[in-house]
């Protein structure tokens, strides 16, 4: 291998190109299992961000079963997740672009409408042979005079049945998730919530029997409450029902039997995750008597066998930080699982030998090891005595090192939600600025998922706040200990985070720019343009609306901007639903009318997240010209000059030989 060449951080050229990584990248989720086949969703970049139905058969044969224009992606909560069902190779699911359910049988390639044309939309499924249905969650937006209501339908499969809406089973509350019938047929469960309640704050776990006509008698509440939130009812084998719940301050599993409640492993660790996507599954059985469960610590998730006779849980041995969507048949566990230097994979384990071998990737670029950045796990002292959390990736790249007297200018990314959280999986947006010479820090500031739920509280009342200073006391604690150039800080997010971004470069001045995604600026308009899922979402963030008024007034950083004095470029997508573009907007004009340099780049049919190869590229490559600009050093690849208002010059220096 050569010797590396000397040359200033961020000016180093990387083999993991902007083309690269939206040409090569597709996520994978919503695994499911069917006879011998394996059933996965790709969100493919190159197609507009379509999702695709992949099945995979035991030849290891992988075939696309939804072809275009069908989109598996379903607007339930606007963040969707539980898009389709799969019952003896018949396809069940809900298409993008008229939210209508499907049907698909092995010789139908287009897919028939089960639901009729309408302002509804569908999710979560749950099979229900004994009556020849699908049961699952509905929002209806019939009535434009007010938020859409939520229930759990039953849609009738009969071949002589015309199309509707479904049939409503269960309604009353204003949220539900995770219908899901017992083995048996005889009951079914699922989760209920009311506003102002997000499922991670409180939920109820309710039950009913099922009679030979199909509707639901006895309804009876099971668990939880307004501070107790449960997290993914499932039946075992033998028809008994399991759930998670957070009531000891961890999302830890307990079953319910004859009327009792029974913990199986009590551990400081989560077995649940934030229900911002409908469908996730954290855990799955063997058998009656064991579970083969996922569960995070500090930030790292294990995957492990619970046996709920003995209670014990016994962890495997693999080479994964992050493991998602646990599904097992037979001897086999199959999940998606990544680290940070292992492209997300849908794998399986085989449970004698507990060896894993990989299925699909989620990125097939070869791209050698001494290319990408390890992360260290770090807490540190933040606010009022507290401990927060996050993971710092120092600058890597085999080819290139710095001169002796520089050190990296630092990115701190905050992640959304701001109930969310971030791991360590392979994070192509990460490794994209570590091998150029940057230094990122990924901050699980106080309201992070992952820590138990009095971390996740830590927010309650305190957003723009808790969260603000953790991230600015995770640059302290990185500039105390030498890692990054106090003078080259830029803070970046996406939606909450966002917001956290604008906050921190409003109120206080640590950094040196930063970028915001689809953030949050004012958060009163936000109160009143929004959606369902999220209308009550600051009352315990902020606080009561409208009584809280001059709070939220005090925490939205565009009344504000005077403040702002460093440069800043905004992204938005136009058809952003969840965080109008107004949002950005509003923001821009008024940096504009301040003198301060900020851009503004935004995209047609883009909604709350980017899913388009070509918007991708160009967002990464803006922003690292944005970077180049405000940093001053020069790129190493040729990029498209963005337009800074308020900036002179707005061309970086030529590339870097």
């Amino acid at each position: 291998m050569p010797t590396p060449q000397t040359a200033p951080f961020g000016s180093w050229k990387s083999p993991l190109t902007s083309e690269l990584i939206v040409s090569e990248a597709i996520k994978l989720g919503q695994q499911r299992l069917d006879g011998e086949n394996i059933y996965w969703v790709e969100s493919r970049p190159t197609e507009g961000g379509r999702n695709v139905i992949v099945c995979r058969t035991p030849d290891t044969c992988m075939t696309d079963l939804t072809p275009s224009p069908l989109n598996v992606r379903t607007r339930v909560h606007e963040y969707g997740g539980g898009a389709y069902l799969v019952s003896h190779g018949t396809l069940y699911f809900s298409n993008f672009s008229d939210q209508r359910l499907y049907r698909q049988d092995h010789h139908d390639s287009a897919g028939t409408p089960l639901t009729a044309e309408g302002p509804y939309r569908y999710a979560d499924f749950t099979m229900d042979h004994h009556h020849n249905r699908i049961m699952g969650i509905r929002e209806d937006h019939s009535d434009s005079h007010r938020e859409p209501t939520h229930s759990i339908v039953s849609i009738s499969l009969n071949e002589d049945s015309q199309k509707t809406y479904g049939q409503i089973l269960v309604d009353g509350h204003d949220f539900y998730a995770a219908p899901r019938l017992s083995p048996n047929g005889h009951q079914l469960a699922w989760l209920a919530w009311n506003h102002p309640n997000m499922p991670w704050d409180g939920t109820e776990l309710w039950v009913a029997d099922i009679d030979s006509d199909g509707l639901l008698l006895h309804a009876k509440y099971v668990a939880g409450g307004e501070s107790e939130s449960i997290f993914q009812p499932e039946w075992s084998p033998s028809s008994k029902l399991h759930f998670i719940s957070d009531r000891t301050g961890w999302w830890n599993l307990y079953s319910f039997h004859n009327d009792h409640i029974e913990a199986l492993h009590q551990l400081e660790a989560e077995f649940g995750a934030p229900l911002w996507n409908l469908g996730l599954s954290t855990y799955a059985f063997q058998d009656s008597h064991h579970i083969i469960c996922a569960y995070t610590k500090k930030g790292t998730w294990h995957l492990g066998c619970l046996d709920t006779e003995v209670h014990t849980l016994t962890s495997f041995d693999l080479p994964y930080t992050d493991i998602e969507g646990i599904q097992v048949k037979g001897n086999g566990v199959y999940c998606t699982a990544s680290s940070p230097t292992e492209p997300t994979a849908f794998i399986r384990i085989d449970l004698i030998t507990k060896k894993s071998e990989i299925l699909h990737r989620s990125f097939n670029a070869p791209v050698h090891q001494d290319y990408l950045s390890t992360p260290e796990a770090i807490e540190y002292p933040t606010d009022d005595g507290e401990h927060a959390h996050a993971f710092f990736y120092p600058p890597q790249n085999r080819d290139f090192r710095p001169p002796s007297d520089e050190r990296p200018p630092l990115i701190v990314k905050s992640h959304g939600g701001p109930t969310g959280s971030c791991g360590q999986s392979f994070n192509l947006m990460i490794q994209y600025w570590t091998s150029r010479g940057f230094a990122v820090l990924d901050v699980n500031y106080g309201g992070s998922t992952g820590y138990g739920r009095s971390y996740r509280e830590r927010l309650h009342g305190q957003w723009g706040i808790v969260d603000v200073t953790d991230c600015i006391n995770g640059v302290q604690f990185l500039i105390h200990r030498g890692n990054v150039d106090a003078k080259r800080v830029a803070i970046t997010g996406g939606s909450a985070g966002g917001y956290t971004t604008l906050c921190a470069l409003t109120f206080h001045n640590i950094f040196t720019g930063g970028s915001s995604y689809y953030g949050i600026s004012d958060l009163e308009a936000l109160v009143h343009d929004t959606h369902k899922f999220e209308s009550r979402y600051l009352d315990r963030l902020i606080g009561p609306y409208p009584l809280q008024q001059e709070l939220y007034h005090q925490r939205s950083p565009i009344h504000f901007a005077h403040q702002l004095s460093c440069p800043i470029i905004l992204f938005q997508g136009l058809e952003d639903k969840v965080v109008p573009p107004n949002q950005a907007e509003r923001m821009v004009e008024a940096l504009k009318e301040k003198g301060l340099p900020v851009a503004y780049v935004a995209f047609e049919g883009e909604q709350h997240g980017f899913r388009n190869a070509k918007n991708i590229q160009h967002v990464l490559e803006a922003e690292l010209f944005f970077y180049s600009i405000i940093f001053t050093f020069s790129p190493a690849e040729p990029l498209a000059p963005v337009q800074i208002f308020n900036e002179h010059g707005t061309s970086p220096s030529p590339p870097a030989s």
